[in-house]
């Protein structure tokens, strides 16, 4: 028998929230499933040690059991890495993962070597992934056009096209990327994103009872 679905919004290097989420949670890691959205990195404190928690949980549970999708955060780290769109990834919040890693203000003539478990974290980041009834995403979906044919431009940064839209796409679309007061919800959608790096809260989904958990930045906020 198949257990529930924990889908956790996106993270933007806040640690503390992570955790206190998890320790609330009674998982059973045996049958439920974890879910990431992405955008694990950038803009706030802790990214390395965002990574290297989630690195953690695969002690705790079968492979089978641990979803971790690709944000655009993660695809600008990896640009940045190879020398392409480096000043994109710095406007948007890259700097606070640069010193997190390394530990200091990047220059052009550092080099750059994530730990080779980060390395293949990163590599492996998968782009959806499809249940019976959802499809998660971080991004979204781009309206009329099969999942199988969808470019992973929009799969991390779609927004106004694919929130606006009342398309049917198969399956309810569970995503990220575009941050709410409050998680969306709507026939054919369910965003996620609560602007934890903000200051909001972080919101994990649980499926399919549709049970919302929410926790902020310090234990009188959850």
């Amino acid at each position: 028998m198949n257990g529930d679905l924990y889908v956790i919004g996106d993270l933007h290097g806040c640690l503390s929230p992570l955790k206190r989420l998890l320790e609330h949670l009674e998982l059973d890691p045996d049958r439920d499933t974890l879910i990431f959205m992405g955008d694990y990195i950038d803009r706030g404190p802790e990214s390395k040690g965002v990574v290297d928690y989630l690195l953690g949980l695969k002690a705790r549970f079968p492979a089978n059991r641990l979803v971790f999708l690709k944000g655009n955060h993660e695809a600008m780290f990896l640009d940045f890495l190879a020398g392409k769109d480096r000043e994109l990834f710095l406007f948007n919040g890259g700097a606070s993962t640069l010193k997190d890693y390394w530990g200091k203000d990047w220059d052009k003539e550092s080099t750059l070597v994530l730990p080779p478990d980060h390395a293949r974290f990163f590599q492996e980041l998968r782009p959806y992934h499809v249940t019976e009834n959802y499809i998660f995403v971080h991004g979204g979906l781009r309206p009329g056009i099969p999942l199988e044919e969808q470019v992973e431009e929009d799969l991390l940064w779609i927004r106004g096209e694919f929130i606006a839209s009342s398309e049917n796409f198969g399956q309810q679309v569970v995503f990220g990327h575009t941050p709410f007061r409050q998680p969306l919800v709507l026939p054919n959608k369910i965003g996620i994103d609560t602007g934890l790096v903000y200051g909001n809260f972080l919101t994990c989904l649980r499926l399919p009872q549709m049970d919302f958990y929410f926790v902020g930045h310090g234990p009188e906020n959850d």
